[in-house]
C-alpha cells in the first residue's frame, strides 16, 4: 500500500464525515484511512461506519493524550509506504493524492502542503485562514517560495516516510508546536523536507476568534519552548509578532496620551487658568493622530488585500481583527513564554489545556 492516512479527532464528527467524503472522490485510491479517536465524548464511529464499504478504514479509540501521541498510535499500526497527516478539520481535492504521487521521488523523507479557505466556509473562518496565510500577517514567515524562512511541515497537512517516521519515534508528548518539533528533528537527521504547492487542503481552522486567540496564543508559547528544544531555530522573523504586539501598546498608550493632553487642555481652558493658546490641544492632536494613523494604514491594508482575494467586503471587515488576533495573541504567548521560561527559568508549559477547544 502506498499511502496511509492519519487522522487524530477529539470531538469532530462531522468534520470527520466531511473528510471522509472527500477522500471518498479521490482520483487516485492506493491508500488506507486510520481514524484514531482522542478519548472524545462525542465520537465519530457511526460517522466512519458509513465509510467502511467505500474507503480502507480503520477506525480506533484511545484514552486522550493529545494530537501528537494519537497520530503515533495510529503510525505504529499503520501499512503504507508513506504516512500522509491530517488534521480533522481539512477537506481535501479530488486530486489532492495525485498531486502528492507527482510531486515525490525516491529521494523524499518529508512534505508539507499549503491551505485555502473553501467557499463554503463561514465569513470568519475565510477571515482567520486569510490571517494565517496572508504576507501581511505570517503568511510570510511559514517558509516556501518567495518567504522568509525555511519550509517546515505543519501537521494539518504534511506527509513522511514510513521509515522515516519510525526512525525519529514519531512526534513528542509537546501539547503544541509538537508538528514543528518533528520537523526540526526531520531535518536534524539530514533529511530536507520540501513544499509540494500543488497539494494543498482547505483548512477551516477555529471558527470564532476566542478560539483562535486561544490557538495562536499557544503557538507563541510553543515558539520559546522550540528555541529551548532546538537552540538556534529561533529566528529574527519569529520576533515580528512580538514587535508587532509591543509597537500596537505603544501606538495605544500614545493615543490615550493624546486623549488626556488634550481634554486637559479644554479643562484649563473652560477654568480659565491659562492663556487660551491652544497648545495643549495642539500636542494632544499629534500625539492621536501619531497612534491611530499606522493602526488604521495597516488595517486599511489588510481590508483592502482580503477584500480583492476573498472577493467580499464583508470577508475584508472580518479580516481586520483576524489579523490582530492572529499578530497580538502570538505576540502575547511569546511574550509571556519568554519571562517564564527565560527569566524565571520555568519548565515548558501552555496555556488553555483543559478549555482549549472551548
Amino acid at each position: 500500500m502506498k499511502y496511509s492516512i492519519i487522522v487524530p479527532v477529539f470531538n469532530r464528527p462531522d468534520e470527520v464525515d466531511e473528510l471522509l467524503q472527500s477522500l471518498v472522490a479521490q482520483t487516485f485510491d492506493d491508500f488506507e484511512v486510520i481514524i484514531v479517536e482522542d478519548g472524545s465524548s462525542i465520537p465519530c464511529e457511526e460517522v466512519c461506519h458509513k465509510y467502511e464499504q467505500q474507503l480502507q478504514l480503520r477506525y480506533f479509540m484511545k484514552p486522550n493524550s493529545g494530537p501528537g501521541q494519537s497520530r503515533n498510535y495510529g503510525a505504529e499500526r499503520a501499512e503504507g509506504e508513506w504516512l500522509i497527516v491530517l488534521d480533522s478539520d481539512v477537506v481535501l481535492p479530488p486530486g489532492y493524492l495525485e498531486a502528492v504521487e507527482k510531486g515525490i521521488d525516491d529521494e523524499l523523507a518529508a512534505w508539507g502542503g499549503p491551505d485555502a479557505a473553501h467557499e463554503s466556509f463561514t465569513p470568519v473562518q475565510k477571515a482567520i485562514s486569510y490571517s494565517m496565510t496572508s504576507f501581511f500577517t505570517t503568511g510570510g514567515i511559514r517558509g516556501g517560495k518567495a518567504k522568509l524562512d525555511k519550509f517546515f511541515p505543519r501537521s494539518f497537512n504534511m506527509g513522511v516516510r514510513r521509515d522515516v517516521y519510525l526512525q525519529l519515534g514519531g512526534f513528542s508528548r509537546m501539547r503544541f508546536g509538537e508538528d514543528i518539533d518533528f520537523s526540526y528533528r526531520i531535518c536534524e537527521a539530514g533529511y530536507k523536507p520540501q513544499l509540494l504547492s500543488d497539494a494543498w487542503v482547505w483548512h477551516k481552522r477555529r471558527t470564532d476568534f476566542k478560539k483562535f486567540w486561544k490557538q495562536v496564543y499557544n503557538s507563541g508559547i510553543a515558539r520559546i519552548n522550540l528555541m529551548k528544544r532546538h537552540p538556534g531555530t529561533l529566528k529574527l522573523v519569529h520576533l515580528l509578532p512580538m514587535v508587532f504586539t509591543l509597537g500596537v501598546i505603544c501606538l495605544l498608550l500614545l493615543i490615550l496620551n493624546g486623549i488626556e493632553l488634550y481634554a486637559e487642555g479644554e479643562w484649563l481652558d473652560a477654568h480659565g487658568l491659562r492663556p487660551t493658546d491652544n497648545m495643549h490641544q495642539g500636542v494632544g492632536m499629534v500625539s492621536f493622530v501619531l497612534g491611530l494613523f499606522p493602526l488604521l494604514l495597516y488595517s486599511l491594508i489588510i481590508f483592502i488585500h482580503s477584500s480583492i482575494k476573498n472577493r467580499s467586503l464583508w470577508v475584508g471587515l472580518l479580516s481586520v481583527p483576524a489579523a490582530f488576533v492572529q499578530l497580538m495573541g502570538y505576540g502575547t504567548g511569546f511574550i509571556v513564554s519568554w519571562f517564564k521560561r527565560c527569566v524565571l527559568k520555568k519548565d515548558e508549559f501552555a496555556a488553555y489545556e483543559k478549555n482549549f477547544y472551548k
